[in-house]
């Protein structure tokens, strides 16, 4: 696994000590991470990262900065967040399925979601404000 992240970022192998990456430029908050904005980190033979801290290409890729990352430094899960799916004040299809009923209905997102997360919209020919889960296809499940 080394190898290959050393390879796709240009860097040597690790042959002694933990690989870690780490930010090799200031990343803001706000900016999507991608590979090239990461270097490997070489600990010293007998060194190993802290616990908290994500040290793989995967856990790191396409996420965004919740705070300024820095040049060298560890990056804890906490710094980072998953891209979001839905923006605020945009309008999406919200979704109530239970049993065999479907109804759609167009919505108003309040806030902004990654997949996953519980967003409040509003119901564009009621106004009424629901909570809601925001899907991986930007669609948000109400309900049931």
């Amino acid at each position: 696994m080394a190898a290959t992240l050393s390879a796709a970022l240009g860097c040597a192998p690790a042959l002694a000590g933990q690989a870690v990456l780490v930010p090799n430029r200031v990343i803001y908050p706000g900016e999507t991470i991608v590979a090239n904005a990461l270097r490997e980190l070489i600990l010293a033979e007998g060194k190993v990262a802290p616990e908290n801290v994500v040290i793989e290409l995967s856990g790191l890729e396409g996420k965004i900065a919740k705070r300024t990352l820095l040049p060298g430094r560890y990056v804890r899960p906490n710094a980072l967040r998953e891209a979001y799916v839905v923006e605020k004040g945009v309008a999406v299809e919200m979704i109530f399925a239970a049993g065999g009923l479907t109804i759609s209905a167009t919505a108003v997102t309040l806030e902004p979601g990654s997949a996953g997360d519980m967003v409040k919209l509003r119901n564009v020919d009621s106004g009424k404000i629901v909570s809601g889960t925001v899907m991986g296809d930007g669609t948000v499940r109400v309900g049931g």
